[in-house]
């Protein structure tokens, strides 16, 4: 019965399961979904520092030491002749360069440059905001794997337990098929039924057998799922849960929390909620871009054509001041960008919308499913105790030849099915358990928080 207390983080161990509770602890490590999720958290993490490190001052350290060969024939030599003391024929003058420049040289240096923007508009910070934003909605990410992974196991794991029911009730079913050919067989040899007899327990034996093959697949194709969710190559746990164990059951007392704590145990909602902040922020930035940029900037250097001179005073130099940058024609770039932030931004807030209502609803579905399928359930447990009954009679009647075997092999087949439905239905019974803790947004908490 659910009620309305705290929701258990580890609710799989309310099913009472030693086994399935060991695979969901193995789950958090192996699963290479959550693993994957795990490093899109990290790369978010690292870009929000890249995108952090815009409010600081950048300061750059330099040295250099150069060897320098001016050109002779390049501009500088324009500037660098001498008047020449004799004239030519025309009575003008010639002039001959100063070769004293053009020897090669070193430049040694050493210094450092600065730079910091002055945030007026916020363009920093929204960015900084935004990349936050964004940290948030990866871990709510990481988070909604590991529901995800932990429920994909828990109901993997009930539907192979209820797969290996079904295989215990058909292999148990054939083998009284068996013992009623064998029946009909000596009876129909001592004379007192007829071959139509011998034949319809045949088929029956025949039918039930063929139901083997198709559930021996489904079982070997559920533990391969629960071996790919644990990061193990196929075949790998056929030893650990090829044994049938009973179907894990639910609990008489179902914590489900209250509505009103959904939004915020919901992983998928936090995410919404996360990106729609991001999308936010991300409009004060394309907003910022219109207003000008101001910069502090500045640099300081030691130089000198001399190593030896890199201690003097004199070959110290040094530049600092603001400087300003308005955009003036972008061709309509910055408009652009702000219209398609401001769609982005409703486009997040729309999914934010859609995805509040779904989670309402896989709840509200999941509360309905597990109370039907467990009204549906008991009445399945009385069919199955009327039709053994039935069998029990009818086999009894027709040994003693009061009766005909199509009275055995209607309450046989009608038996087979009720107990398949009843497995059916158990399994079911603990899948929507699985599935409305899923909705509730359950089993991430103590897993890495």
């Amino acid at each position: 019965m659910p009620v309305a207390e705290p929701v258990d983080p580890q609710w799989w161990v309310l099913l009472g399961d030693p086994l399935l509770t060991r695979l969901e602890t193995q789950l958090v490590a192996a699963n290479l979904d959550i693993r994957i999720a795990e490093l899109h958290l990290a790369e978010a993490r690292a870009q929000l520092g890249i995108t952090s490190a815009a409010q600081f001052p950048v300061v750059n350290g330099n040295a250099s030491a150069t060897r320098i060969q001016q050109s002779r024939e390049g501009a500088l030599s324009l500037a660098s002749t001498n008047p020449a003391a004799n004239s030519n024929g025309l009575g003008g003058r010639t002039a001959t360069p100063n070769s004293t420049i053009f020897q090669p040289y070193g430049l040694y240096q050493y210094g450092f440059d600065a730079a910091w923007e002055i945030d007026l508009w916020g363009r920093v910070r929204r960015s900084v905001e935004s990349a936050n934003a964004q940290v948030e909605a990866s871990e709510e990410a990481l988070h909604d794997a590991l529901i995800t992974a932990t429920a994909e196991l828990a109901r993997d794991y009930v539907a192979l337990r209820g797969v290996q029911a079904k295989l215990d009730i058909t292999r148990r079913n054939r083998d009284i098929a068996r013992r009623v050919v064998q029946l009909t067989q000596d009876r129909a040899a001592g004379g007192v039924t007829t071959e139509l007899d011998v034949a319809n327990a045949r088929a029956q034996l025949a039918t039930t057998e063929a139901q083997l093959p198709g559930l021996e697949t489904q079982e070997a194709n559920l533990i391969n799922a629960i071996a790919r969710l644990l990061g193990q190559p196929p075949g790998a746990m056929r030893a650990e849960l090829g044994a049938i164990k009973p179907i894990p059951a639910v609990p008489a007392r179902v914590p489900v929390g209250v509505p009103s704590e959904l939004a915020r145990r919901r992983p998928d909602i936090r995410q919404a909620e996360a990106k729609l902040h991001a999308a936010t922020a991300d409009i004060g930035v394309a907003t910022a871009d219109f207003f000008p940029r101001f910069l502090l900037s500045g640099s300081g250097a030691i130089q000198a054509v001399q190593f030896g001179n890199l201690a003097d005073w004199a070959a110290h130099t040094y530049s600092f001041g603001p400087s300003v940058t308005l955009p003036i024609f972008e061709g309509g770039r910055l408009r652009a960008t702000l219209e398609l932030r401001n769609a982005q931004q409703q486009d997040a807030a729309i999914v934010y919308q859609r995805t509040l209502l779904v989670a309402l609803h896989e709840t509200d579905d999941a509360l309905t499913a597990y109370a039907a399928e467990q009204r549906r359930r008991v009445q399945l447990e009385q069919a199955v105790a009327d039709n053994r009954r039935a069998l029990l009679l009818a086999s009894q009647r027709y040994e003693q030849g009061v009766a005909d075997f199509l009275q055995v092999l209607n309450a046989q087949r009608g038996l087979l099915g009720a107990e398949q439905d009843l497995a059916d239905s158990i399994a079911l019974v603990s899948t929507d358990l699985v599935l409305l803790y899923k909705s509730l947004g359950g089993g991430w908490e103590q897993a890495r928080d």
